[in-house]
C-alpha cells in the first residue's frame, strides 16, 4: 500500500439541486354522472345509491390508515378563513410548534463545542490553487491550472504555511481567503525534506487571524482531532477522527525520513495536503500531508507532520527562505564501515571519520579518525541511542543552531560524554 499525498487537480465541480417539493393534490369525483336523456327515475336511484356510498365513506374515514397517521376526513370544514386559522392553531398551537421547532436547534455540549470550533477557526484556513507556465504548439506560454490544497494563516505579516508538494513546481500561486477574498501569493520558502512552504499574501493585518500552535509531544492515542480543508475543491469542509498512533515516519519529498509524525483516522482526501489539524481546543497540533491508500481516497490511515517540526522548520523558511539542520560538525563514515566497527568492538554507533575546523564537535573536543588510532564512536544523543547515521540526522533534526547536546561517545575502550553546541 502506498502513501499517496493529498494533492488535488484543479477541475470545476457542479453539486446537485436540493430534493423535489411535495404536492398536494384534491381530486374531484362526480359521484352521480348524468345526462340530459337519463330518466327520472334512474336518476333518483343513482341520487340513493351515492348518498349510501357517501355514508359508507364516511364511516371508512374515521378508521386510523397507520400507527403514525390518522385520517382528517371527521375534521369540521372551516367556512371562512378566520375560521381556518382558528382551526389550524386549536389542533397545532403556536407555542407548542416554536417548542418543537427550538428542540430542534438546540444542540448537546459536545456538538456546540465542534461547530464552535470550525466557526472560530475556519477564517484562518485558505484555499490555494496553483498554476503552471507551460509552452503550446504555437511555442507560445500559457498558464495551466496545477491543482489545489489547503494553508493556514501563520502570523499577522500575511504569511501562510502548506506543504511544500502542493506549490511544487508552479509559477504561481493563488490564496482565497475564508470570505472569498483571492490574493496572489509569493513564495518565501520551502523544505522538502519536511514537505513544508511558506508563502506570503499583501492582506491587511486586520483581516488574517492566525490558527493558534498547540504540542503535538502532549498529544495521546484515542482523543480527538479534527481536519478543515479542501477536498476535491469543496471548501471549508470539517471531518472528525482520532489519533490512531503516534511517532509514525513517512518519506520526505528528498527521499528523507519525517519522524514522530501523527496518524488519524478523520477522512483526508486529495486537496486536504496543507490543511491544519487541530486538536479538541481549536490548536493546531499537525498538518495534513499523506495518505495510505490503494484507491486514491481516504480509507481512515492519514498522516499529519506534527506541529513541534512546524514550529522549528517554518521561522527558518521565514527568515533565510531555507531550512539548515542543525549540525554537530562531523564527517561520518558510511554504513558498511560503521558495521564493520559494531562487530569489532561490540558497540553500535556512528565512527568519526573526520571532525569539521571550528564546529560544535571541534570546541568539544570530538576526535576524527587518524592513519594510526580511530576516531570517536557516536553512540547515544541525550541518551538516546544512535545506531546509524540514519538516525543521528533524525535526532539533530529535533534542535536547532545553537542548541546544546550530551554526546556519548566511545573511545579507547571507554564511554565518555561530551557536551556540543550544534551550529
Amino acid at each position: 500500500m502506498s502513501l499517496r499525498r493529498c494533492l488535488v487537480p484543479t477541475c470545476d465541480m457542479l453539486v446537485g439541486a436540493g430534493p423535489a417539493h411535495l404536492r398536494k393534490t384534491t381530486v374531484m369525483i362526480d359521484a352521480c354522472p348524468q345526462s340530459p336523456s337519463t330518466p327520472v327515475s334512474r336518476r333518483r336511484h343513482a341520487v340513493v345509491l351515492g348518498l349510501l356510498a357517501l355514508a359508507v365513506g364516511a364511516a371508512a374515514c374515521t378508521f386510523e390508515l397507520g400507527p403514525r397517521t390518522t385520517a382528517i376526513a371527521d375534521e369540521p370544514e372551516p367556512t371562512s378563513q378566520v375560521d381556518a386559522t382558528r382551526a389550524i392553531n386549536a389542533t397545532y398551537p403556536i407555542d407548542a410548534t416554536r417548542q418543537d421547532l427550538e428542540s430542534y436547534t438546540d444542540l448537546r455540549p459536545d456538538e456546540q463545542a465542534i461547530v464552535d470550533l470550525f466557526e472560530n477557526t475556519s477564517p484562518s484556513v485558505v484555499y490555494i490553487t496553483t498554476i503552471t507556465r507551460r509552452q503550446d504548439i504555437f511555442g507560445r506560454g500559457v498558464n495551466v491550472p496545477q491543482g489545489s490544497g489547503t494553508g493556514f494563516i501563520w502570523d499577522a505579516e500575511g504569511h501562510v504555511v502548506t506543504n511544500f508538494h502542493v506549490v511544487q513546481g508552479a509559477s504561481s500561486a493563488r490564496v482565497v481567503m475564508h470570505d472569498q477574498t483571492s490574493y496572489i501569493a509569493e513564495f518565501v520558502g520551502g523544505s522538502e525534506r519536511h514537505d513544508l512552504a511558506v508563502l506570503r499574501i499583501d492582506a491587511p493585518p486586520d483581516t488574517l487571524q492566525q490558527v493558534r500552535l498547540g504540542d503535538s509531544d502532549r498529544l495521546r492515542v484515542g482523543q480527538n482531532v479534527y481536519a478543515i480543508g479542501n477536498p476535491y475543491g469543496l471548501s471549508a469542509t470539517l471531518t472528525t477522527g482520532i489519533v490512531s498512533a503516534l511517532n509514525r515516519q513517512i518519506g520526505g519529498l528528498d527521499g528523507s525520513i519525517i519522524e514522530d509524525v501523527i496518524q488519524l483516522d478523520a477522512a483526508i482526501n486529495p486537496g486536504n495536503s496543507g490543511g491544519p489539524l487541530l486538536d479538541s481546543r481549536g490548536r493546531l497540533i499537525g498538518i495534513t500531508s499523506q495518505i495510505a491508500s490503494p484507491s486514491g481516497a481516504s480509507v481512515g490511515l492519514g498522516f499529519a507532520v506534527p506541529v513541534n517540526t512546524v514550529r522549528r522548520v517554518v521561522p527558518q523558511l521565514i527568515a533565510t527562505g531555507k531550512y539548515t539542520a542543525a549540525q554537530l560538525g562531523i564527517l561520518p563514515a558510511n554504513q558498511r564501515t560503521n558495521r564493520v566497527v559494531a562487530q569489532r568492538f561490540g558497540v553500535a554507533g556512528v565512527l568519526i571519520v573526520q571532525v569539521v575546523p571550528n564546529s560544535g564537535a571541534a570546541r568539544a573536543g570530538l576526535r576524527g579518525t587518524e592513519p594510526d588510532a580511530l576516531g570517536d564512536i557516536i553512540v547515544q544523543i541525550d541518551g538516546e541511542a544512535v545506531p546509524t547515521f540514519a538516525d543521528l540526522r533524525l535526532i539533530l533534526d529535533r534542535y536547532q543552531p545553537g542548541d546544546e547536546v550530551d554526546v556519548t561517545i566511545f573511545r579507547d575502550g571507554d564511554i565518555q560524554d561530551a557536551v556540543v553546541t550544534l551550529r
